[in-house]
């Protein structure tokens, strides 16, 4: 079966996830350098509704106003003939050596007052091409040492942070909300906000925590051996998920960024599964990096893989949502009882002061999740009847 994008589903790409060349630790690039412009063109012929970007993925750090505007007035004019849309930016605050001590929370406030000064600036890029969400990813926001960074007041001067760009936002009229992207480690050793949920637990201590949410990625909770499936569920109970960076992780190690599903398969069916059910209405991003061993045709190929490999997982989690087997497991192991209230109408704490059940009884039921999890991987494997 061809499962073929189109913009009504929503999918984006960075500039840096396409346009990565391919270096990491231990190599040089593998690819030359992709203009911006070409991205936007590559993308939306496969069926992408958008694209997003760092300020130096677009424009050069440290280019002058005049080369500053050429890059712009070029990515507007393609977004334009392409009809291409810019749903989130974001700001590089972790290449330039500058930011080696972490950018929001470095030590020296001259540093801080800097960062804040070139997200603002690029806040109003965001602004001026459509985005309403910025996310905010602190790759640099941690310490190798505990000795290094006082974690207390470090979170003061985050908080401090988030409140000033709330307020610009708020002042300049924009329709932009914020979205803080987690991650365990790497590149620091220890990272600020490390998972979904510390974000939501910082984010109620803010100014305005209204105007912020989360951006969780598949890859980032895996790191820390933690269940996406769950972390999203909790982001969408708080009504904080703003935007979702999908990709692929082989568990608790370095970041991969693999094409989405090309780690955790079973997760990534309950997962669309998940968004699909309670109806997000919000990109799906993803933020993945084409392998170092393709050339510039297998990047576009990993591109579409991306967007195919998510329609079939929706074609597969409706298949088994529908399915009267499922429905009748669902039952059999009372899964749809969790949607019951425990206190019935009109009870009270008082009426579970003494409760009279068949402990014995209810202690020797089996569940029968095994039926249901082996559906779910049928109909994963596409032999579900």
């Amino acid at each position: 079966m061809a499962f073929t994008p189109t913009a009504a589903d929503k999918f984006t790409f960075g500039l840096w996830t396409v346009g990565w060349q391919a270096r990491d630790p231990f190599g040089d690039a593998t690819r030359g350098a992709l203009d911006p412009v070409r991205s936007v063109n590559e993308l939306a012929s496969r069926g992408a509704y958008g694209v997003t970007f760092h300020d130096d993925d677009l424009i050069p750090f440290g280019s002058d106003e005049s080369t500053r505007q050429e890059h712009i007035d070029r990515f507007k004019k393609a977004l334009s003939e392409t009809g291409m849309k810019v749903p989130m930016a974001t700001t590089n605050l972790f290449t330039h050596p500058i930011f080696k001590d972490g950018a929001l929370t470095a030590n020296e406030p001259e540093i801080r007052r800097f960062a804040i000064s070139k997200v603002m600036r690029n806040i109003d890029l965001a602004a001026e091409l459509g985005a309403e969400i910025y996310v905010c990813w602190g790759g640099r926001e941690g310490a190798e040492s505990d000795a290094a960074k006082d974690g207390y007041v470090a979170l003061e001067r985050y908080r401090e942070g988030f409140n000033i760009l709330g307020q610009y936002v708020i002042d300049k009229g924009y329709n932009i909300k914020f979205a803080i992207e987690p991650k365990p480690n790497e590149p620091r050793g220890d990272i600020f906000l490390p998972t979904i949920g510390h974000a939501l637990a910082f984010i109620n201590s803010l100014e305005h925590p209204e105007m912020v949410g989360v951006n969780p990625e598949v890859g980032h909770e895996q790191m820390a051996n933690l269940n996406f499936v769950h972390g999203i569920a909790q982001a969408l109970f708080h009504k904080k998920l703003f935007h979702i960076d999908l990709n692929g992780q082989h568990g608790p190690k370095f970041d991969q960024d693999l094409v989405f599903g090309h780690g955790d398969l079973k997760s990534a069916f309950f997962l669309v599964d998940l968004l699909e059910r309670y109806n997000y209405q919000g990109p799906k991003h993803f933020d993945y990096k084409p392998g170092r061993t393709e050339d510039d045709r297998g990047v576009w190929v990993s591109a579409t893989s991306n967007m195919q490999t998510y329609l079939a997982l929706r074609e597969r989690a409706r298949a088994f949502r529908a399915d009267p087997r499922v429905q009748a497991a669902i039952k059999d192991s009372r899964i749809d009882q969790l949607e019951q209230p425990t206190l019935k109408t009109g009870e009270t704490w008082k009426d579970l002061v003494s409760v009279n059940v068949d402990v014995d009884g209810l202690a020797a039921r089996g569940y029968q999740y095994e039926t249901i999890d082996q559906l779910a991987i049928e109909h994963l494997m596409g032999v579900g009847k």
